[in-house]
């Protein structure tokens, strides 16, 4: 996914939460990129399952961790999310994509057997204000929701600011404190764009999940992982989501929906307050009715 804001601006990038974190505004409000980065850090020490100093990877190692604020309100959101999407978002597949595929690691093919025996079950981690607990033999992965989370809380500190014309980027996930255009990436040609369009109204997010750039070997290797089958699912290239919800359930959403059988997928994301550009496995673009009460300029470069 690429973005675009007209000049007078200010961007920088650097490497956070294992991708490039990019924040752009104004120039007048440069002065608050470099607090914007720090955000991003410290929910980084907080929900990263890679960092050895890390909340999470602390809860995988030991099984119990003392929580900060941040851990704590995203876990209190993943409940949420698990609740609302039917059991399709689940933190627990870290089971998975930490101990069988260990994507961003020391990366191996997970085998059958191996999928099918995994431990999945989010009411195994408990959890208050002020500690969390999981069962042995699990592990968490909030990598589904954990950017948008990072995102909406610089979005946050800046609007909190007074910063009113800014784009804070992490990967697949984008927040636009005013209005933006965005270029959607082709998932089956890296050089290409799919689409573009401009959002209609200031501080809205989008995102997107998809299983053509983090796989081993082969897309039927994929980080997204199904929680019910236990294995990486197939039936969709691309899910990006527009709407005025906060980035961090954006995230999560598109992750959950990127995992659900077809007709639940749509049906799911049907009663949410979003907008959404599909791309299925089978090349078929849907596009939601209600998207022009989200973007205009929608340019569709697939035809």
């Amino acid at each position: 996914m690429f973005w675009l804001l007209e000049a007078k601006t200010t961007s920088r990038t650097q490497v956070i939460m294992s991708t490039f974190i990019t924040i752009k505004t104004d120039k007048k409000n440069e002065k608050y990129i470099e607090d914007g980065f720090e955000i991003m850090k410290s929910v980084d020490m907080s929900l990263s399952s890679y960092n050895k100093d890390a909340k999470v990877f602390l809860l995988n190692k030991n099984l119990h961790v003392s929580l900060d604020a941040y851990l704590y309100e995203a876990l209190s959101l993943c409940k949420y999310y698990y609740k609302v999407s039917y059991g399709y978002f689940d933190i627990t597949v870290g089971s998975i994509t930490k101990d069988l595929y260990r994507f961003g690691e020391d990366e191996r093919v997970a085998s059958a057997s191996e999928l099918k025996s995994a431990k999945i079950d989010f009411n195994a981690l408990k959890f208050n204000e002020k500690e969390a607990f999981i069962e042995d033999g699990m592990k968490v992965d909030l990598g589904g929701m954990g950017k948008g989370f990072g995102v909406q809380k610089v979005a946050d500190y800046l609007k909190k600011m007074q910063v009113d014309d800014a784009i804070i980027s992490a990967s697949g996930d984008i927040r636009c404190l005013s209005t933006c255009k965005i270029e959607v990436q082709n998932p089956f040609d890296e050089e290409s764009r799919l689409l573009s369009f401009e959002t209609l109204k200031s501080d809205m997010g989008i995102s997107t999940s998809g299983n053509y750039n983090r796989y081993i070997l082969s897309k039927e290797n994929n980080h997204l992982i199904d929680p019910k089958a236990k294995k990486p699912q197939m039936l969709f290239a691309s899910i990006t989501l527009i709407s005025s919800l906060s980035s961090a359930s954006l995230d999560a959403y598109a992750t959950a929906a990127s995992v659900m059988p077809t007709n639940k997928a749509y049906e799911f994301l049907d009663t949410l307050d979003v907008a959404y550009i599909i791309v299925q496995s089978d090349k078929e673009i849907v596009i939601s009715k209600n998207i022009a009460s989200y973007v205009k300029n929608l340019s569709n470069f697939s035809k």
